[in-house]
């Protein structure tokens, strides 16, 4: 995966997210790991040094709030922000376009689970059909109990499964857009689909 920030770009978004209010330094590693959708989580040793360069250049001040260093922009920093919005907008748009790469991995996932799903059943489906046929009424009765309860348990580890990969990567700051939401719940109407289809077969 190329860098998220190209050469300079971080010491100008640190500026901006310093322009939106004072922050601490583990404030900023977590504001930029947010707004990357979790694919930068800088170390202290990237951050601090650049703020104290910030500071050098008259962009930033700091001041001891208990534990804590807060650092605030100053007007020469809020100066060079506005001059090169223009190059904030690039750095902001290439950042929601790895937001969105998450999120379509993610409705990747959910497709190939629904696949898999639906063949599972499918086939479950046949091995119930041919067992009816091969068996009494009672005992195919007992059997389709049996295949039942695997069905369930089926589709308790796919629900289990995508609903973890949802919230962690929402745990991880990634953007989960009212398209990707919709663009799930249709896969999960077509699935219903499949699995009344695949039963009526």
């Amino acid at each position: 995966m190329p860098p998220v920030f190209s050469h300079g770009d971080l010491r100008l978004y640190i500026l901006s997210l310093l322009d939106e209010a004072p922050r601490h330094g583990y404030d900023l590693m977590q504001a930029l790991s947010e707004r990357t959708g979790g694919t930068y989580s800088p170390s202290a040793g990237t951050i601090y040094p650049r703020l104290s360069k910030l500071e050098e250049e008259g962009l930033v001040t700091k001041s001891v709030d208990g534990r804590k260093t807060v650092y605030e922009i100053t007007d020469a920093g809020r100066a060079e922000v506005a001059e090169r919005s223009g190059d904030l907008e690039g750095i902001q748009a290439g950042l929601a376009d790895s937001v969105r790469l998450i999120a379509d991995e993610v409705r990747g996932s959910v497709r190939d689970a629904m696949r898999s799903l639906r063949a599972d059943l499918a086939a479950a489906s046949r091995e119930e059909r041919e067992q009816a046929r091969a068996t009494p009424a009672d005992d195919a009765r007992s059997r389709s109990r049996e295949q039942l309860s695997r069905a369930d348990a089926a589709i308790t580890e796919f629900r289990g499964r995508v609903r973890s990969e949802l919230r962690a990567h929402v745990a991880r700051g990634g953007e989960l857009s009212a398209s990707g939401v919709d663009g799930i719940e249709e896969a999960l109407r077509r699935a219903s689909d499949a699995v009344a289809h695949a039963l009526r077969g």
